[in-house]
């Protein structure tokens, strides 16, 4: 490809820094890196000697109003994603926010209306997971049908043991002003948006939540919803930052088929030969047995596919990256549009209020609603000012 994408990368931290890393690898083939803003001095030096030739800036808009950049990624705090993309797309400039898209829907909304009124521009969100060839391949399952209406799902994703150490090193992360919140809002919006993806978005979710259950922190590290898709089709999350020996198990069950995915690299798909409601009708009373017993024949139900791949990973944080570029130099579709970024906010707001509350909440829920219990949240630590 002749023309590469400029990109300026706004924050050198963990993500920052890994992004500028795969581009200086080549391995985002579209992409050159060609400024990197930070506020902090000692990242810029840490990037000056990293990535020689890049041009560091103090403040992410002087690197908005440089010239220098044709697109941004924004790896910064929650809060602050939906404001610096309002303000690249304010200057023409291509957008990338990072996950989640911000920390409460009202804030979110307002990004994706003001980047919907600038269509010539690219605007994505970095959902790595949906590059994982896996829940690619389910995806294209259950849209196509194969195992019916879904009638339950439900998601165990306990793997992000955290010690108390991993909270205690910035003053920002597990706060409900810094950081927005736990376990919903830093280490399962991928999951949040993976399940809605490939099951649709429910109506409406009941949940419990447990805040500061094994740790000492405000926001919530385990949580278990109960969520609605209207017709009699339910789906339960449960995820947590404490079980030294965590569960990746998904299951999706239809009415023609049954999928079950362990760690995010093996599904056992299982389609029916005949609706679940047909096979259940067609057992007469003198047979009914055989379903519990050594004569039961599965292939006469059945039949089952094992999918294996050797990464649960896919392409990742590089393959989102080629594509947003991809997007911009040739209009590729993207993986990750950003405004599906609303969706697990949403969802994460949703679960919030509902634990906060004590009630079944809609996803159409009072947005003010939610704000404003989240501002209590954040009073009551007395740390960060509240949103607005």
């Amino acid at each position: 490809m002749s023309r590469k994408v400029r990109l300026g990368i706004i924050g050198f931290g963990n993500q920052g820094s890994q992004y500028a890393g795969l581009v200086a690898d080549g391995r985002v083939g579209n992409i050159e890196v060609t400024a990197i803003a930070d506020i902090d001095p000692a990242r810029r030096e840490l990037a000056a000697q990293q990535h020689q030739g890049v041009t560091l800036f103090e403040d992410h808009l002087s690197m908005l109003d440089s010239g220098e950049v044709d697109a941004v990624v924004t790896t910064v705090p929650h809060y602050l994603h939906p404001f610096m993309g309002i303000q690249a797309l304010e200057r023409g400039l291509h957008v990338l926010v990072e996950k989640p898209a911000g920390v409460y829907t009202k804030q979110v909304r307002e990004l994706n209306e003001f980047a919907a009124s600038k269509p010539e521009l690219t605007f994505a969100i970095m959902f790595n997971q949906r590059t994982n060839p896996l829940y690619r391949r389910l995806k294209e399952i259950v849209d196509s049908g194969e195992i019916g209406a879904i009638r339950r799902t439900n998601w165990i994703i306990t793997t992000w043991y955290r010690p108390q150490a991993y909270y205690d090193q910035s003053a920002w992360r597990a706060t409900w002003g810094g950081e927005g919140g736990g376990v919903l809002v830093n280490q399962a919006p991928h999951q949040l948006d993976l399940w809605q993806w490939i099951c649709g978005v429910p109506q409406k979710v009941f949940a419990k939540a447990a805040f500061g259950f094994r740790r000492a922190i405000d926001v919530e590290d385990e949580v278990v919803a109960v969520v609605d898709y209207g017709g009699g089709a339910t789906g339960t999350f449960t995820t947590a930052t404490h079980e030294l020996v965590g569960t990746d198990r998904f299951e999706i069950s239809g009415d023609k088929g049954k999928i079950v995915v362990d760690g995010s690299t093996t599904a056992v798909v299982t389609r029916f030969r005949h609706s679940e409601q047909e096979v259940s009708a067609g057992i007469p009373p003198e047979e009914i047995w055989k379903m519990t017993s050594d004569q039961f024949d599965p292939d006469e139900y059945y039949t089952q596919e094992t999918l294996e791949f050797d990464t649960a990973w896919g392409g990742q944080h590089a393959a989102v990256l080629e594509n947003f570029a991809a997007n911009i130099l040739d209009g590729t579709p993207l993986i990750a549009p950003g405004s599906d970024g609303i969706l697990g906010v949403r969802l994460a707001n949703a679960i919030h209020l509902s634990a906060w509350t004590g009630r079944e909440v809609p996803m159409d829920f009072d947005e003010d609603e939610f704000l404003a219990e989240l501002n209590k949240k954040i009073a009551e630590e007395g740390k960060f000012p509240q949103q607005h």
